[in-house]
């Protein structure tokens, strides 16, 4: 069997996007069980309600719903377990100490496979306000009024 290459997306948070502003990313690790993986390799996977905790200097990606795999028997895992991340010592540090300060959290962004191996996408992340959300939005809905503008006047120009 030939080796995986490259990287195969599971599923995004998009959601954490739209509700916070993201000061830092991070790759990090999972440990799963066999039946996890197999179900992550369906494409199965919500990060919606997704966060991470830092204890006894480990990371713990919490809420994410890994639905249980089909044809699994009684070893099938539970759906939203805590499962470990795999970081680097140094990163687990400046992550727990960013994250002591007020207003900030760690969220999910994505989950996939990276070269076989499965990968979680982490953020340092301080709430938006809702006018910030507003912000956002209007700030998106001007760009793509100048983009569709600035196509139109290019095909009025060609023809």
């Amino acid at each position: 069997m030939a080796k995986e290459k490259g990287r195969k997306l599971i599923a995004q948070n998009k959601k954490a996007r739209h509700d916070y502003h993201l000061l830092d990313t991070y790759e990090a690790g999972l440990v799963l069980t066999g039946t996890e993986v197999k179900s992550l390799r369906q494409g199965r996977a919500s990060l919606v309600d997704g966060f991470v905790q830092l204890d006894d200097n480990e990371a713990w990606l919490h809420n994410v719903h890994v639905p249980e795999y089909s044809q699994g028997t009684w070893t099938n895992h539970s759906a939203r377990r805590k499962r470990k991340l795999l970081m680097h010592r140094a990163e687990i540090d400046k992550l727990f100490s960013k994250s002591q300060e007020t207003g900030h959290t760690i969220v999910p962004l994505a989950l996939y496979f990276k070269d076989g191996r499965a990968k979680v996408e982490i953020a340092l992340a301080k709430g938006k306000k809702e006018y910030d959300k507003r912000q956002t939005l209007r700030e998106k809905q001007d760009r793509r009024e100048t983009d569709r503008a600035i196509s139109a006047a290019r095909r009025r120009q060609r023809a």
